[in-house]
């Protein structure tokens, strides 16, 4: 059961409908005259290194060394990662270089064989295959301390770009460009665009860049206030307009149009699909479908990043039901954990996160290998996921991550020392408050204020995700006047309302609600929801996204 809390103790009488936006974007933290301006009118112009806290000093000495190799034609590595994040970000790091005249190429490690990050594994096999002068980390690298060490004994220099938590000590790489203000991708642009403006003095975005920022501001759940939605929302534009034959051959094979791609069309469509690769075989497919120009070859790719997307749904069903079925077996404690040997590493978060949706407590899922185990957390509102596993650092081979999430790897023979360890400490430092499922609302609502008027002005917060939400309204003693079961699963319910002082019906859908909700046909109801557009055979109707009901 939820815990309702309303942000804004205005009651539904005394609320103007012209005070509303401004309620909304104080409860998000907006409040001076600038900040709401800047919010409301975003402008790229505002979009600078030191605006995003990237050290000044660590930026000309990472762009001076490029600057040399480009020159020199050293050869230069981009270092990425296997998610969305760190396949955008590789890209536009090697677009940007490779349109220079760099002599660079592109790297992802393999999950599987080197593990996350810049690793001696991983810095091993690049070598095997070519040589490499510079290392240019993305979306990865500020924990690297051994990577960054083994390669400078290597004599290669490493630039790392990363927006990952801090860790007690830094790496010893030849410059540092990190900020935790933007998600990786997201700090590989402003670099692109330093280097560019370095070397022609145009600091136009190229290659549509910033529509690649949107795919991983998106899918790295990064909040977006300040740069990141501007970059988001500048970067939902191009993304609109784009022509890489890869991203629209991937459209295309998701069955939506790019003219409708917004946040959840990348969170729950596209992003899957990059991501799958990395999960289960190597991300580097991705990567070439985000950069190849060729059409056909984009076709062949995106029918593969599908077809390796609709397996990783089945394994994580399959793994999931294992998960919960190991759960249930003992009484619940305020941490899950949960290891086996038939976990695979690539989705192994996926499987935290819906725990922590089913049980609403911090949830962490290993893969147990021979010798080295790896492993995916997940937090639960209010509780730094990363700090806590930080704790148990003289157990852990390595750990990073966000306060929400994050990931270790951990040797096999010490997983029964770590997982009582971490339930000992949780104990600690995990309250009662953070286990309470508490549903925010931004304010209580008259029914005379739904209406399409209202709809078409808070998309003027728009686009909405992590830190700014979609704003969720209270109305009370709303007439239920019909209510079906709809879906497949017969797992949501579709309810007609009565708006007395309009005397018109507005529709609401509540997915997952039909297991949740007693209502009836007749009742009141106290309803809490989200205003949304219903599009169906070209028509728009105004629609209530019910989140909770209760009768009154």
């Amino acid at each position: 059961m939820n815990k309702w809390q309303l942000e804004n103790k205005l009651t539904a009488q005394n609320l103007k409908f012209k005070d509303i936006i401004g309620i909304l974007l104080q409860e998000r933290g907006i409040r001076t005259k600038k900040e709401i301006d800047e919010f409301l009118n975003p402008n790229l112009s505002d979009i600078s290194a030191d605006k995003v806290g990237i050290d000044k000093n660590n930026l000309q000495k990472a762009l001076k060394r490029i600057n040399i190799a480009i020159k020199t034609q050293e050869k230069i590595i981009i270092y990425g990662d296997y998610d969305v994040d760190g396949i955008c970000a590789s890209a536009i790091l090697w677009e940007t270089l490779n349109s220079l005249g760099a002599d660079v190429m592109p790297f992802i490690p393999s999950r599987f064989d080197e593990g996350y990050g810049l690793s001696k594994e991983g810095i091993d096999s690049l070598l095997s295959k070519q040589k490499a002068d510079l290392i240019i980390t993305v979306d990865n690298g500020i924990v690297a301390e051994e990577g960054v060490s083994y390669a400078n004994k290597k004599g290669v220099d490493v630039i790392i770009t990363d927006h990952h938590s801090l860790s007690k000590r830094v790496p010893d790489a030849f410059a540092i460009v990190h900020t935790t203000k933007l998600c990786g991708a997201g700090v590989a642009y402003i670099l692109s665009q330093e280097i560019r403006n370095q070397e022609s003095g145009i600091r136009n975005p190229q290659a549509d860049h910033l529509s690649l920022v949107a795919l991983a501001t998106v899918a790295d759940l990064v909040p977006l206030t300040g740069a990141n939605r501007t970059l988001l929302y500048f970067g939902l534009k191009d993304l609109k307009k784009t022509q890489r034959p890869g991203l629209l051959a991937l459209i295309n094979k998701a069955g939506i149009r790019k003219e409708d791609l917004g946040v959840y069309e990348i969170g729950y469509i596209i992003a899957p699909r990059l991501n799958a690769m990395g999960r289960l075989e190597s991300a580097m497919d991705s990567l070439r479908l985000i950069c190849t120009s060729n059409k056909k070859r984009a076709e062949s790719l995106a029918g593969t990043l599908s077809d390796t997307n609709l397996q990783r749904q089945q394994i994580t069903i399959k793994t999931l039901e294992h998960a919960k079925g190991e759960v249930n077996k003992k009484p619940l404690k305020k941490l899950i954990f949960i290891a086996s040997e038939s976990y695979q590493q690539g989705i192994v978060g996926l499987v935290a996160g819906r725990l922590v949706e089913e049980y609403y407590l911090p949830s962490i899922v290993v893969s147990k290998g021979p010798k080295l185990s790896k492993a995916s957390a997940r937090s639960v509102k209010g509780f730094n996921i990363t700090e806590f596993l930080r704790t148990a650092s003289d157990l852990l081979v390595d750990v990073g991550g966000h306060p929400m999430a994050a990931g270790f790897t951990v040797e096999t023979k010490k997983l029964k020392l770590l997982e009582d360890k971490l339930y000992k400490t949780v104990e600690e430092l995990l309250n009662v408050k953070h286990l309470e499922r508490v549903l925010r609302i931004d304010m209580e609502l008259p029914e005379g204020f739904i209406s399409q008027s209202l709809y078409s002005e808070i998309q003027q917060l728009d686009p909405f995700g992590m830190g700014n939400p979609e704003p969720t309204f209270l109305t009370r003693n709303l007439t239920v006047e019909n209510l079906r079961i709809v879906g497949n699963d017969g797992k949501h319910l579709k309810i007609d309302f009565r708006i007395k002082m309009s005397d018109m019906r507005i529709s609401g859908i509540y997915f997952n609600g039909s297991s949740k909700s007693k209502i009836k046909i007749g009742d009141k109801a106290d309803v809490v929801y989200t205003l949304d557009e219903n599009i169906w055979n070209g028509n728009k109707t105004l629609q209530l996204k019910v989140k909770d009901i209760k009768k009154t």
